[in-house]
């Protein structure tokens, strides 16, 4: 409710300073808004970003530094009762009584807790209403200062766009950032499990059993661990269940946007595209259930039949339900980039007497190419980092085998399972996680890395 009545306060505050600032620009004009340098909306813009971006700005970092605050604030009062706590006990305790201030009941606590709960209401009061009252007065004074700005000749236009582009700039500099963020992550913690074992054992190992890992400093303690984290059987199961669901999925999807594209009928297309589109907003756990309760037993039951064994989790059933799924990323991608294909293509390829599957293999494929390419790369991203099929269709195996009747695992599952439950963010069965994560990333890179050169080797440029 608090969340709500706010906004609906900024909304307000900022329809207020947009119209303040648009009617003096009418005002100052008589009316005639012509003889002004830029238009009132300008002018109103010009009103609202002074009025609300400093107190935005303010108001970001105080959500920042408003822990360290309150937690200053009551260590300083509780000086007597924290001076015989360690820091990590001082910290446990801030933390408990920070929570139990912010909520609603107070069960039975000790006098030392009740004090700090009282001390954290009591800074929670007055700093909530020094920040309501800085904030006004932010808005008010920005306001002011821009409303009296106002003039024929002020170039409010070039102020509104010049911070547009700057917030522009700051949203692209954020996802930056964060890739950045995300990248250099796994680079050190990947360097602190490589640390613990050999990056070769790691890369080049076939026996891949974490739950035998070693903790401890050593050689004994990376010896013992490079035997048990040779990741090939998990990136063997990996390549399996992707081979198995591109090859699936791509002469399913490919051959799908030919026929919307060139045979079917407008009607038709309107109908059946969206439908298709619909597989891709299908949850990942209920074809998880799909592959486990239908799909598998399908397969070990058609084995049975005819004298083969096959697993009741096996990768050609996890390989068959993902290849499913992503049949729409191949099939609208590559419709689109075929409808893309001029129609003078067509047209001269009818032209010169061939036939419209002609057209199609000789004309519009090789032309569409760059496009198709990509939506594959995009498909195998997709498949390779799928998780919930793998686990309820193919297991947790690490088995290292080509056979898609055996139960495999995927680099991707072996990343939630070493991540799952209580143990040492620190230990080599937990930073596996990371190395893992590093070589994925590097993985769907150099597919994107690919997809780019073709495009750039393929492409066609059409008047």
């Amino acid at each position: 409710m608090q969340f709500w009545l706010t906004l609906l306060v900024v909304l307000l505050v900022a329809g207020g300073l947009f119209y303040t600032g648009r009617s003096r620009a009418f005002a100052i004009t008589g009316g005639d808004a012509t003889v002004l340098h830029s238009k009132p909306e300008f002018h109103g813009g010009m009103v609202l970003i002074a009025g609300l971006l400093p107190a935005i700005f303010v108001y970001v970092a105080w959500l920042v530094f408003y822990r360290y605050f309150a937690d200053s604030s009551v260590t300083a009062q509780l000086a007597t009762e924290l001076s015989g706590l360690t820091a990590l006990e001082q910290e446990s305790f801030l933390r408990g009584a920070f929570n139990l201030a912010n909520g609603q009941n107070v069960g039975n606590v000790s006098d030392a807790e009740l004090k700090a709960i009282e001390a954290y209401r009591a800074f929670n009061g007055a700093a909530n209403l020094i920040l309501q009252l800085v904030l006004a007065a932010l808005v008010l004074g920005g306001g002011f200062l821009a409303w009296r700005q106002i003039s024929i000749s002020f170039r409010a236009r070039q102020f509104v766009e010049g911070t547009v582009s700057v917030a522009l700039i700051a949203a692209s500099g954020v996802a930056i950032l964060t890739t950045l963020g995300i990248v250099l992550s796994l680079i050190f913690e990947s360097l602190n499990f490589f640390q613990k074992v050999p990056f070769f054992d790691f890369l080049f190992g076939t026996h891949w059993s974490p739950q035998s890992a070693f903790e401890g400093a050593g050689s004994e303690a990376s010896e013992r661990n490079s035997e048990v984290f040779g990741a090939i059987p998990i990136f063997a199961g990996t390549l399996l269940i992707t081979t198995i669901a591109i090859l699936v999925a791509a002469p399913i999807g490919l051959m799908s946007a030919i026929y919307l594209s060139d045979y079917a009928t407008p009607k038709f297309r309107a109908v059946a595209k969206p439908i298709l589109e619909i597989l891709a907003g299908i949850p990942t756990v209920v074809y998880g259930f799909f592959a486990a309760l239908t799909v598998a037993p399908f397969f070990r039951n058609a084995g049975e039949g005819i004298g083969l064994s096959v697993s009741s989790e096996s990768a050609l059933a996890a390989g068959l339900v993902m290849g499913i799924m992503i049949i729409p990323f191949v099939s609208s991608l590559s419709d689109d980039v075929i409808n893309s294909v001029p129609q003078s293509l067509r047209d001269g390829s009818s032209g010169l007497g061939a036939t419209k599957s002609e057209t199609i293999r000789r004309v519009i494929l090789p032309a569409a190419l760059p496009g198709i390419v990509s939506a594959l790369m995009l498909a195998i991203s997709r498949a390779i980092g799928e998780t919930m099929i793998v686990v309820m269709a193919a297991g947790l195996s690490a088995n290292l085998t080509i056979n898609p009747l055996e139960a495999v695992t995927t680099v991707t599952v072996q990343i939630v399972t070493l991540l799952v439950g209580d143990q040492e963010f620190d230990s080599a069965k937990t930073l596996a996680a990371f190395a893992l994560g590093l070589v994925l990333f590097c993985v769907t890179l150099m597919l994107n890395v690919i997809a780019l050169r073709v495009i750039q080797k393929y492409r066609e440029q059409y008047d």
